[in-house]
């Protein structure tokens, strides 16, 4: 499938303002994706992703596969008709992230991954071929090519080897990619914190035939500077009529500083699971509505939000649901934290427009991190 992928403009500092289409419509770039991991942005309604403004969201292959099995979405139709989202794209992940974190070293092989469940300990072997296949039958509009993530840190040598298996699981990803017509495909570049891997893996998988390049292997426990370095390192040699995608990062100041480093898309599950335990994402930083000072604070989580759960409900409430284990409480503040998230894409989006990003992210971060 043709993204139509097209950048409408590149600031003085690289970032990108974009646009692609698929058969849901025209989507902006840059943007932020939430994560329905089973098939569901946790505790949201499509209605309700649609109204804040979330536009393409993400589901695991991992976790579809134990339950229900790819099997009972490919028999409703796929994903959309699934869990009746039709307002947008949907993006699978490859299940490696999840399959690397349950694995074991020796359980890597050149053919795939031995892993055991982590709902009844059965054992599991996934392949680039397996990974595809179920991403076939879940119908998204957006694969992943199978990668393996390493954990940080670990040696180059280590991480040489790794890269160039990533690399011939890319092409054995395409190969067996049976809906090029109808699911657009990315490949992830890997290389961890190593300059001259991230380079190498950039340059090579940008070679093969994909739709788009995906950033992998950050936010895995490494500092502030290097997550930076490895994004650096990667997005300069990739090709800019093609979406670069940057997985697992939802910190706000690490999607400005994305941003400002060529890339157009993010996930994370960072929204849905921060709202779990009872905090709010604030231009004046996280919120922790437990807190007993906002029993009688009849303000909105945000006075300027235009979201749902702002318009119509308080602090004073909110809290009260929390502490109370009601899930309407994670559910209103989830509503609000993936709004922040896509207003925060919307300023981002304009001050590319204006050419001050850098302003903007000053400005944001003065306030941001004031507490």
């Amino acid at each position: 499938m043709d993204l139509k992928f097209k950048v409408l403009k590149t600031d003085k500092n690289g970032a990108r303002l974009g646009e692609f289409k698929t058969k849901w419509g025209t989507h902006k770039t840059p943007m932020f994706m939430p994560v329905g991991t089973q098939a569901t942005v946790k505790t949201l309604s499509p209605e309700e992703l649609k109204e804040a403004h979330a536009d393409v969201i993400l589901s695991n292959t991992y976790h579809l596969l134990l339950r229900p099995g790819e099997d009972v979405v490919d028999n409703a139709g796929g994903l959309h008709e699934f869990m009746n989202y039709k307002t947008g794209p949907i993006l699978t992940d490859c299940g490696g992230f999840q399959v690397f974190s349950l694995a074991k070293p020796k359980d890597i092989s050149e053919e795939g991954v031995k892993f055991k469940s982590h709902l009844d300990g059965n054992e599991l072997f996934l392949t680039p071929e397996k990974s595809i296949e179920i991403q076939n039958k879940l119908s998204s509009d957006i694969i992943m090519s199978f990668d393996e993530c390493p954990p940080y840190p670990v040696t180059h040598e280590y991480m040489k080897n790794s890269v160039e298996r990533t690399l011939r699981w890319a092409k054995r990803s395409l190969d067996a990619n049976k809906k090029r017509d109808t699911q657009a495909q990315f490949g992830i570049v890997q290389g961890g914190e190593f300059e001259d891997l991230r380079r190498w893996s950039a340059i090579e998988t940008a070679k093969l035939d994909f739709d788009g390049y995906s950033v992998g292997g950050v936010s895995v426990g490494e500092d502030e500077e290097t997550k930076l370095k490895m994004i650096e390192y990667a997005t300069k040699y990739l090709p800019e009529d093609k979406i670069r995608y940057l997985m697992g990062v939802g910190e706000p100041i690490d999607l400005i500083d994305g941003v400002l480093r060529g890339i157009d898309i993010f996930d994370c599950v960072l929204p849905t699971r921060l709202a779990r335990h009872g905090n709010a994402l604030t231009r004046d930083g996280r919120t922790n509505i437990r807190n007993a000072k906002y029993i009688y604070d009849l303000t909105p989580i945000e006075k300027d939000c235009d979201c749902y759960t702002c318009k119509n409900f308080t602090k004073s409430y909110i809290r009260h649901l929390i502490v109370s284990d009601e899930s309407f409480g994670q559910r209103l503040i989830s509503i609000h934290n993936i709004r922040f998230l896509t207003k925060l894409m919307e300023d981002i989006r304009l001050h590319i427009e204006k050419d001050d990003l850098l302003e903007f992210r000053k400005e944001f971060i003065s306030r941001y991190k004031k507490k």
